[in-house]
């Protein structure tokens, strides 16, 4: 493949990428540092040798991930379906309910009045991975394996994707949400770390905080894609035949999923949902693999990071 740092063609449909993405989101929700930031890191990295274009091209799938979840922020989930609040809480309850004394409670309602510092810290821990993780996998992958690198990005996208429809299908509140606001909906209630506020006052930064504040999507309960990602690196890891290291993935897994509850950002059943719909797009994505058409493409992009 004959490379061209600047050619007419990738220069025209770069800018013109660029300034569509720009003229929109000044439009819709206002440019920001991390959109500018994003894009400089795209050009930059495209034009500066054949290496930087090739790792910048792969990693596109997670661009483009990032710029659906932040343009979910113009047409909020509640402006397009009913949010599920009590129905999700009584579910909870009815499910896995633990009774104190005469009052049942849900696992998060536990939590918050059975809390320790040694797992308020470890939660935290785990909770911090569960982009990190995927993303370092994904460098992994993209050096030693392209072609399993290409899978596992698009399985991860794709994830995301129907994860994002369900938002809109059936946008449900969190845990911390009732437990602040009841079963009223509350319109613009901004994102809110829950019980990982425990976690940054520990470590006296505030990680979550600056995390959660930037938050696009609030009422986005089920499924969990906190729960589902490192079910996609385990997956990966153990086609890749990676021994221990699946064994720390599994734990991560593992300690990622308590977290979500211990910390009232999940239900239960929000963590169970979230795997389900990896396994279901694993499976789903594994048989389109098998159809001539869709591998030649994933051919064709691979060829183009090679």
């Amino acid at each position: 493949m004959n490379y061209q740092r600047f050619t007419l063609k990738n220069l025209s449909v770069n800018i013109s990428i660029v300034t569509v993405y720009l003229i929109l989101t000044y439009i819709t929700d206002g440019i920001r540092t991390d959109h500018v930031l994003v894009l400089t890191i795209w050009v930059v990295m495209y034009y500066t040798n054949k290496l930087t274009r090739k790792i910048i091209t792969g990693f596109s799938i997670f661009i483009i991930y990032w710029i659906v979840y932040d343009s979910m922020r113009i047409i909020p989930n509640y402006e397009v379906s009913t949010v599920h609040i009590k129905e999700l809480y009584e579910a909870e309850k009815l499910l896995f309910g633990i009774n104190l004394g005469q009052l049942k409670v849900t696992p998060n309602e536990f939590f918050k009045l059975y809390n320790y510092k040694f797992l308020d810290l470890i939660s935290g821990l785990f909770y911090l991975t569960w982009v990190p993780v995927p993303l370092a996998f994904a460098v992994y992958l993209f050096v030693k394996d392209k072609a399993t690198f290409i899978q596992f990005s698009l399985v991860f996208l794709f994830v995301n994707l129907l994860g994002f429809v369900i938002y809109y299908i059936y946008p449900a509140a969190p845990p911390w949400y009732v437990d602040m606001y009841g079963f009223d909906l509350k319109i613009g209630v901004p994102g809110n770390r829950a019980g990982l506020v425990r976690f940054d006052e520990l470590i006296g930064i505030p990680v979550f905080a600056n995390i959660y504040n930037k938050n696009a999507n609030v009422l986005a309960a089920i499924p969990s894609l906190h729960s589902a990602y490192p079910v996609i690196v385990l997956y990966y890891g153990i086609k890749k035949h990676l021994g221990w290291v699946n064994l720390v993935f599994a734990i991560l897994m593992i300690g990622i999923w308590f977290a979500a509850v211990y910390s009232g950002h999940h239900y239960i059943i929000d963590v169970i949902l979230g795997p389900g719909l990896a396994i279901l797009t694993i499976i789903l994505f594994e048989n389109l693999m098998k159809t001539t058409s869709f591998k030649r493409q994933i051919m064709k992009f691979n060829g183009s990071i090679e």
